[in-house]
């Protein structure tokens, strides 16, 4: 009973195995075919960019460092106690064209100037005294000359009566001795103008000698005090009230405070570029960008010349622009990191595209009935984001400037831009209200 039992239990179990297998081959058999989706093409949604045709300078981006345009280091001219100092000569402050910034006590320079005239007037009267001497000489000369001819003449007649036996011998050696006498003091006379005049001549000397003197004296006077050269800032100072300085001590430095200028270099090629396109970089215009945290601040300039030497150490040419501050709203101030941009070489007839659109081996895409369209292209600058290039390119075409990894020719690509364009506008409150109204006129 027991053998039977188990029998009719498995068979059982095989019934219904048999039967599920069954109910399972019938159901696929009769089960409805699904319709296959056709495979679509992907298509990738870009961005794009029309081609214009032009001429386009790239801007070169370099830094450089800001200095001031003039700065001197005033000295003492002449030594002695510090009595008086500008109340902003410390470092920062600024001082204006021609303002006290030291004096120095003035009592043994006034002094000097006054012993300086003294012996100049002294001088100048003995100068006269001489020249009035000179003048007396000069008529003592007159008479003794007309006291000569008196006595000459008086001798022609006394050799002319001597033939008639008018006159003796005697009387005629005596007038020959009168002629000598007269002779003899003619030239003493000549002698003491002579001796007069070297006096002058000497005197004058002195005179000029002694005027240098009193102008020495006047400027050592002078020098007691210490000017601004210029509208300036207060870079070091060195007086009080009080210090004593000694003849040349350094007093103060100044930098101008209008005036300033970058130097920056350019490497060897950015330079020939520029020579190429104009001939020379002179008056090349400049932009000077000082960024003060995340403000920038921007000074126009102009290049003013050309380094002396190659800056071999760091590869270029030096430039030097003068930096135009007039109506900064942020003044400058030596020593400042700054970006220097100035125009680049001009490229006629030129695409100017974006970074993203220039492919490796100089290719581009063009979008042509939404597919990709290679084109082979010549690189030429780069323009702070963007490429210049010539080649394979007209005006008006459409250019992809995505990124796309699997870029290549006959590429679905989409325009989000034209598809925003296309797409329909969605219905608003003002829609409906408006288009219940069209219904309402219709209807009426």
């Amino acid at each position: 009973m027991l053998i039977l039992k188990a029998l009719l239990q498995a068979l059982i179990a095989f019934a219904i195995l048999v039967g599920a297998f069954m109910g399972m081959k019938t159901l696929v058999a009769t089960k409805p075919e699904v319709a296959k989706r056709p495979i679509q093409e992907r298509s990738y949604a870009v961005v794009t960019t029309v081609l214009e045709l032009g001429d386009f300078a790239p801007d070169i981006r370099v830094f450089g460092e800001t200095a001031a345009g003039r700065e001197v280091e005033l000295r003492s001219l002449v030594g002695g106690e510090v009595t008086e100092v500008h109340p902003d000569l410390k470092a920062g402050g600024h001082v204006s064209q021609g303002d006290l910034l030291v004096a120095i006590d003035r009592f043994d320079y006034e002094g000097a100037v006054t012993e300086a005239e003294a012996n100049l007037a002294e001088a100048n009267a003995g100068l006269v005294e001489s020249e009035g001497r000179v003048e007396l000489e000069k008529a003592n000369v007159v008479r003794a000359q007309e006291q000569l001819e008196f006595a000459e003449r008086d001798l022609e007649r006394a050799e002319e009566l001597i033939g008639r036996g008018a006159v003796t011998e005697r009387t005629v050696d005596d007038r020959r001795l009168l002629v000598s006498q007269r002779q003899q003091a003619v030239e003493q006379r000549q002698n003491s103008l002579a001796l007069e005049q070297a006096k002058v001549v000497q005197q004058t000397a002195t005179v000029k000698r002694l005027e240098w003197g009193l102008e020495n004296a006047n400027r050592q006077l002078d020098n007691t005090i210490l000017r601004a050269p210029f509208d300036a800032v207060v870079r070091t100072e060195a007086a009080e009230p009080g210090r004593l300085v000694s003849v040349n001590d350094a007093v103060v430095s100044l930098y101008s405070s209008d005036e300033f200028e970058v130097r920056f270099t350019l490497s060897d090629n950015q330079y020939g570029r520029l020579l190429a396109d104009s001939g020379t970089v002179i008056g090349r215009p400049v932009n000077v960008t000082w960024y003060l945290g995340n403000t920038p601040v921007t000074y126009p300039a102009k290049v003013s010349r050309v380094g002396a030497d190659v800056a071999s150490t760091r590869g270029g040419v030096e430039l030097i622009a003068a930096i135009d501050n007039t109506d900064a709203a942020v003044p400058l101030r030596p020593g400042a990191f700054v970006e220097v941009s100035l125009p680049d070489q001009t490229y006629l007839q030129s695409f100017r595209i974006p970074e993203t659109g220039y492919y490796g081996e100089g290719t581009v895409y063009v979008v042509k009935d939404s597919r990709l369209e290679p084109r082979k292209v010549e690189a030429l600058a780069i323009d702070d984001g963007f490429i210049l290039v010539r080649g394979n390119l007209q005006p008006g075409e459409t250019l992809l400037t995505t990124r796309i990894p699997e870029a290549g020719a006959g590429l679905l690509v989409n325009d989000v831009a034209v598809s925003a364009r296309e797409a329909p506008t969605p219905q608003g409150e003002d829609g409906a209200a408006q288009t219940a109204g069209n219904r309402n006129a219709d209807a009426q």
